[in-house]
């Protein structure tokens, strides 16, 4: 009978949503507990520290790492100039063969033509110029040249006829030049060409907001600092997405050209974009995961002037085959601690603080690669996303400085814009508005808005000493 008392007692105390049928007379401990029904009378066990399943998820602060920042800007685009080529070379494109013989005659028109330009600045041999034949690969000389139409005639200084030259796209390098006695200075001077770009500014934005109601609500999670209001994670969350996208909109923007685009939105020449239409992609070397492939690209880095030092920013896959390549070349350990025959100049001369700031680097042919693995190219919510692997493996980022052929300042080879004026920067404005929320009381509302924007954009100098690796 007292069993059967006991047991009416438990019916009747039963929580909430439990059916009476749940309990047995008679049962063990553990057969109330494995049914969960006195979870809502007991004190939760639950731990307060959060796990980042995912790690560090931010893949802001690469542009800001490569020293990328400046905040100037006072138009809706920013205007800069790189200079050319200090020995220019003729480009031509032929229709025809030009045939066989002692002088050759690139006719009219075939010279490369580019709309930007008249043919006399296109056209940039002069007669008495030295060129070097396109197949016979031997010294000429410039006899005749018509600017206004392009053409123009090359003669052998050897008494033999020269190889007939296949119609196509050729370049012939103006290597010096020779005058007779006597003989007058150049009609034509070169001038020193500049090139000018311009790049739009991109205005990036992110919000999040919070009821009144829930930033007053406690949480059962440290979120950090001891801080259990779970709106926080939120608000850093919303701020941390918004750093991304910005670095994101900088790297992989490009310009609007399609006349159908949104209204008002000019778009923004990205990184990746200007390398790839203006730096070294890596077409020629396949997927730079050899020896011999670094050899190669080394050879084109000579052929652009660049400077010793370069950030090698890869996916994981990328970053693992660079580590192995310095036992395999014989070049300078891949350890960075002692340092030698390696730069560090971008670190103020200390190898500590590339290995600080989370480099690996080594040297080879006269170059030194800090390699460092980069979020988003592994992240696959973003560029390790089926869609987004083909853009881009890695990149190498001179580290450099290069002049600016306009006003001789030196200026990084990557450089983020940012509009400000009058004391106003818009490289990251953050503001709250709210009716009474959190003491924000610019509004009617019960809810707290938090606000992110930065109008910005990147100016990529020298792309053509950048590399893409896809």
């Amino acid at each position: 009978m007292a069993i059967e008392q006991q047991g009416a007692q438990a019916r009747t105390n039963a929580p909430n949503g439990a059916t009476n049928n749940a309990f047995t007379l008679g049962a063990p401990v553990s057969k109330y507990a494995s049914l969960g029904d006195l979870a809502s009378v007991l004190a939760p066990d639950v731990r307060k520290d959060m796990v980042k399943t995912f790690g560090n998820q931010g893949i802001s602060g690469l542009l800001e790492l490569m020293g990328a920042t400046k905040a100037v800007g006072t138009n809706d685009e920013v205007t800069y100039y790189e200079e050319t080529r200090l020995h220019p070379i003729q480009a031509v494109t032929l229709a025809a063969e030009v045939a066989t013989g002692k002088t050759q005659v690139f006719p009219a028109n075939s010279v490369a033509h580019d709309s930007n330009y008249s043919s006399e600045d296109i056209v940039k041999v002069r007669v008495n110029d030295l060129v070097i034949h396109p197949v016979d690969k031997v010294v000429c000389i410039v006899t005749e040249v018509t600017p206004s139409t392009g053409a123009f005639t090359i003669a052998n200084f050897a008494d033999s006829a020269l190889s007939a030259i296949p119609a196509g796209a050729k370049e012939l390098p103006i290597v010096g030049n020779m005058y007779a006695q006597g003989s007058d200075q150049p009609g034509r001077f070169i001038e020193s060409g500049v090139v000018k770009r311009t790049n739009p500014f991109a205005i990036v934005k992110e919000s999040y907001q919070v009821s009144g109601s829930n930033a007053t609500n406690i949480g059962y999670i440290d979120i950090g600092g001891g801080d259990y209001r779970w709106y926080i994670k939120g608000e850093m969350d919303a701020r941390q997405r918004f750093l991304d996208a910005r670095e994101l909109t900088m790297l992989l923007g490009r310009k609007m050209v399609n006349a159908s685009g949104p209204s008002g939105i000019s778009g923004t020449e990205g990184y990746f974009y200007a390398v790839g239409a203006r730096g070294i992609t890596t077409a020629a070397v396949d997927e730079l995961d050899t020896v011999g492939e670094l050899d190669t690209l080394i050879a084109l880095l000579d052929k652009q002037g660049a400077g010793p030092e370069y950030a090698a920013m890869l996916n994981s896959s990328l970053f693992a085959t660079f580590n192995n390549m310095p036992a395999a070349a014989g070049s300078v350990g891949n350890s960075v601690t002692s340092g030698v025959a390696a730069n560090f100049g971008a670190f103020n001369n200390s190898a500590d603080t590339a290995i600080n700031l989370g480099f690996q680097s080594f040297a080879r042919g006269g170059y030194t690669f800090h390699l460092k693995k980069m979020g988003l190219l592994n992240n696959p919510n973003l560029l390790n996303n089926a869609a987004g692997q083909g853009i881009v493996q890695g990149c190498l980022i001179p580290l450099a400085n290069v002049v600016d052929p306009t006003t001789g300042n030196s200026a990084p080879a990557l450089e983020m814009n940012y509009k400000a004026a009058g004391g106003y920067n818009r490289e990251m404005e953050h503001w709250v508005t709210g009716g009474g929320v959190l003491g924000f009381t610019n509004d009617t509302s019960d809810i707290a808005k938090f606000h992110y924007r930065s109008e910005c954009c990147l100016i990529t100098r020298a792309a053509n000493q950048h590399v893409l690796i896809k």
